[in-house]
């Protein structure tokens, strides 16, 4: 019988997810420092993937490339009032270098007060606007909530931009181009579904005007976090002097955008929502193998059979493919690859070298069928674009259903069981709103994540927890 993981995915999320990071060697958590993961060689390549697809996309958007020191000095970081009250608490101190006491350093738990003092330096007319940089970085929060690999760690990696406009039109116009950049990144190339949310006034990104979160949904119900996009305003311009003349000569301060999609918060979506009972299924754009090649044959055939799939491998270049030519048997072969998640599996041997047609094992839909040698690289393409469409349509269709209205805390309390989103009228986000959520925190342990931050969704009728007049349409659920 073939080895599975023994553990249903959808009535243990918890232990499938913590098995599956360990079987396909994604991370170890033996390194001896709490709350501190190696991301191995798998989900490392993986991450590469993910930098190369999210800069390519913001460079055609205008967006350059950087790299800012990890260090940020004390004095910097705590120019912005609300900022530094949002991040103090997190931030990992330098104080010492050997045994000499220095001046506080932190390592950066985000960026802005690294970034706007050198905008200030380089920003000074209208025509160097918009001023757009990233960097794909690590930063450190000491997060004092229960860590696990690639959703919530001390240490994790991501792209972070910052913005600088003549007008808060043009900023606006950029925090939707960041929606829209996630949708085509995170949604339409890699099957993770999201909602855009622009979080409460309570919720947002320390010394933000306000925060636009994604939020996708695990298989336990609970929401995670991915990429942020934050309008600033001109609250850090103010503080770090970041100004230009405009054309008519005029001193005016720019207005600043912000956001960050993190890499391996991405990867965690990734391995939830398109795993299953015998492991990963990972997306043909972003499997670091896109085809695995599994010579099947005797002593008699072995030197005929590696060769031919010497060349079917060259045929297939530049697609990331490899050639499992250990000495295992094909089930333990064909159990370790699709434990890893890779999309395609071409099984050859004598039959398939005479007959010209290879069997090839689709991973998400776990079934095997025949392709032609003849244009095999287009065809090949093709049946790993039709699979990121399947994982997509699956995820969207579980997504949607997991979405349901609510018209009283009982209705929340019944979706949150069923480990859904509830979707509810609500008095306000803005700070009236802060006590009604507080008793949805209370008595349900569940978060007012937000309302849609692409469009507008009209309330109707009154709040399901004051009884007031419903000003906004929220999305309540857990989260991590």
């Amino acid at each position: 019988m073939k080895e599975t993981f023994n553990i249903d995915k959808e009535k243990h999320f918890s232990e499938w997810y913590s098995e599956i990071v360990a079987k396909a060697e994604l991370a170890d958590l033996r390194y001896n420092i709490k709350g501190f993961v190696v991301f191995m060689p798998w989900s490392a390549q993986i991450i590469e993937i993910l930098y190369s697809l999210f800069e390519k996309e913001l460079q055609s958007k205008g967006h350059l490339p950087s790299f800012f020191p990890a260090l940020i000095s004390e004095e910097n970081f705590k120019k912005e009032a609300q900022h530094v009250k949002g991040f103090s608490p997190d931030v990992f101190w330098v104080t010492k270098v050997g045994e000499t006491e220095i001046e506080k350093l932190a390592l950066r738990p985000t960026s802005e007060t690294a970034f706007y003092q050198m905008y200030n330096l380089w920003i000074r007319s209208y025509k160097d606007l918009p001023f757009k940089l990233y960097q794909r970085a690590n930063i450190w929060r000491y997060e004092t909530r229960a860590t696990r690999p690639f959703i919530r760690s001390r240490e994790f990696y991501w792209i972070e931009t910052h913005n600088a406009f003549a007008t808060k039109e043009e900023a606006e116009a950029q925090v939707q181009e960041d929606i829209k950049t996630t949708d085509k990144i995170m949604h339409q190339k890699l099957g993770i579904p999201f909602l855009p949310l622009k979080r409460p006034e309570w919720d947002k990104f320390a010394g933000a005007v306000y925060t636009i979160g994604s939020d996708s949904l695990l298989p336990d119900g609970r929401l995670i976090q991915q990429p942020s996009t934050h309008f600033l305003g001109q609250g850090f311009s103010k503080v770090f002097d970041v100004k230009f003349k405009d054309k008519d000569g005029q001193e005016k301060l720019v207005w600043i955008t912000c956001y960050g999609p993190a890499m391996s918060r991405i990867v965690a979506s990734i391995i939830s929502m398109h795993g299953d009972n015998s492991g990963l299924v990972l997306p043909f754009i972003v499997s670091p193998i896109q085809i695995i090649i599994v010579p099947i044959y005797d002593a008699k055939s072995k030197k005929v059979v590696l060769e031919y799939a010497e060349k079917i491998k060259k045929d297939l270049e530049p697609l990331r493919v490899k050639i499992d030519d250990t000495e295992k048997k094909p089930g333990e072969k064909f159990y370790f690859w699709e434990m890893k998640g890779v999309p395609l599996r071409i099984e050859i041997g004598n039959m398939e070298i005479k007959n010209k047609q290879l069997t090839l094992f689709l991973r998400d839909e776990r079934k095997k069928i025949k392709i032609s040698e003849k244009n095999l690289s287009s065809e090949i393409q093709e049946q790993g674009r039709k699979l990121d469409e399947r994982l997509k349509e699956k995820a969207d269709k579980w997504f949607e259903k997991s979405i349901v209205d609510a018209e009283s805390l009982e209705d929340i309390e019944e979706a949150i069981k069923n480990k859904k989103i509830a979707r509810c009228n609500f008095c306000s986000t803005e700070s009236a709103g802060e006590r009604c959520s507080a008793i949805i925190e209370k008595e349900l342990a569940a978060d007012v994540r937000g309302s849609r931050g692409d469009k507008q969704e009209q309330p109707k009728g009154k709040c399901l927890v004051c009884g007031k007049k419903a000003n906004v349409v929220v999305y309540v659920g857990k989260s991590y």
